[in-house]
């Protein structure tokens, strides 16, 4: 697809296509035009509505973040080194019971979607509460995104009435499955720990008969084999295959834990990972085997997580530390290359997500989704090799410019569709509030944490 006019030119700099050949392109122009990439080529000199100048940056596709949390930015730094399960039923569950509504979702829905823009983050994948308010947030922001409804056997903040939770998300998913691909409707399962056989069947079903994805979290911690062995007799992976929810429609969250037998029946399956290593380090859960799986050709992404276990949602961080985990733990430093790397918080993720024929490369006819990270910076002097720059010494706040959908949503740092000042103080609001209430009720005064539940 080519154009006599274009909206948006991007002229110069080096471009990492992400394509099946890996191009590298110096020089690089790159046309948009309805969204689209129209135009993928070297050094031309074409007209367009919005030119701009990328000398010294590289061009690359939008980071693709496959698993967060984002009203968890309201809680971030509330509860830190502390063991996983502690974690999550001494503090996390309590806290999303107490302080989880409406308001508080949009607001911190906002904030880490303005933290993912000016990090490099175009598309991202959530699960959380009140998912409608989040996907209304990804409306006003302009980003991609899959909003995932969750499940648990227990009340929670949407949905106090547990055995309503189909219907609510039937509901969600009539709402939002016509705003594909900006808004790709999900269900969520939240663990095999939390969530009963009868609902990760039901779940499952209800998510085939609809087309879309299928989301748990699985084996993060090694305590989980336990917990399902006594429950059900089985391991993990072996307790959802029996259930038939494992498919190539089913993404498992961090998979820790995963045995040669395992992945096996994932490759077999084509069932995608989301690998979140920062989390993992944080909570000490464990290191994912991701580059077994990559060995089998299981289909793996990066994802951060949610801000309270990670704490922040800077893909380049992750991508840092997802190269560095697997050298250390293998004693390999030629373990997960800073190309593989790069692969899986672009194309790979977006293959995780089921949307890798419209965004994770730049490609004439995708989805015009890119970021311009600004290499002349002290930091990124010399560049031998772009890959390894990106990964071992770029950050998050290198991306100057990011398109998605072929909408400048921020450019040369400023964000075009939020209002940062103001999202920052909405949050600060709320998190007085919470401390508040937990100093009232303790006695005690920060830093945290403090439990609570009891």
């Amino acid at each position: 697809m080519q154009s006599d006019h274009f909206d948006i030119i991007i002229q110069g700099g080096t471009l990492l296509t992400m394509s099946a050949k890996m191009e590298i392109i110096e020089d690089a122009t790159v046309g948009i035009k309805d969204g689209l990439i129209a135009l993928v080529d070297k050094n031309r000199n074409v007209p367009a509505l919005k030119i701009i100048n990328a000398d010294g940056c590289l061009v690359l596709p939008g980071l693709v973040n496959t698993h967060t949390h984002l009203p968890m930015v309201c809680f971030r730094g509330m509860a830190d080194d502390l063991p996983l399960m502690d974690w999550l039923t001494q503090h996390i569950f309590p806290a999303e019971a107490r302080f989880v509504n409406k308001k508080m979702v949009y607001d911190g829905s906002m904030l880490a979607m303005a933290e993912m823009i000016l990090s490099g983050t175009t598309t991202f994948c959530d699960g959380y509460f009140f998912e409608n308010r989040i996907a209304e947030t990804v409306q006003a922001c302009g980003m991609r995104a899959v909003v995932s409804q969750g499940f648990a056997d227990f009340a929670t903040p949407d949905n106090p009435k547990f055995e309503k939770m189909m219907a609510a998300a039937e509901r969600f998913v009539a709402r939002w499955q016509s705003c594909a691909p900006m808004i790709t409707p999900a269900f969520f399962c939240h663990s095999p720990y939390t969530c009963s056989p009868q609902t990760l069947v039901n779940v499952k079903a209800a998510a085939r008969e609809t087309g879309i994805l299928y989301l748990i979290h699985l084996l993060e911690n090694k305590d989980e084999i336990d917990t399902i062995e006594k429950r059900y007799g089985k391991k993990p992976v072996q307790h959802l295959f029996n259930l038939g929810v494992l498919d190539h429609q089913t993404i498992a969250v961090h998979c820790n834990w995963l045995s040669p037998e395992d992945i096996a029946i994932f490759a077999d399956l084509g069932v995608r990972v989301s690998h979140n290593p920062a989390s993992s380090m944080k909570l000490a859960a464990g290191v994912a085997p991701v580059p077994k799986m990559l060995e089998r050709g299981i289909a793996v992404g990066l994802g951060t997580d949610g801000s309270a276990s990670n704490n922040a949602l800077d893909m380049f961080r992750e991508m840092d530390t997802a190269a560095k985990i697997h050298k250390v733990t293998m004693l390999d430093p030629t373990a997960m290359n800073a190309q593989t790397v790069v692969c899986m918080a672009t194309i790979g993720g977006a293959r995780v997500l089921g949307l890798d024929n419209l965004i994770g490369s730049i490609e004439a006819g995708k989805q015009a989704d890119i970021i311009v990270v600004d290499m002349n910076q002290p930091h990124l002097t010399p560049i031998y090799n772009p890959y390894s720059q990106l990964v071992y010494a770029a950050r998050g706040a290198d991306v100057k410019t990011s398109i998605i959908n072929g909408k400048i949503i921020m450019e040369e740092r400023r964000l075009q569709t939020i209002d940062l000042t103001q999202t920052m103080e909405n949050v600060r609001k709320i998190a007085s509030h919470i401390t508040a209430e937990i100093i009232s009720d303790t006695g005690r005064s920060l830093p945290f944490p403090v439990p609570l539940s009891g």
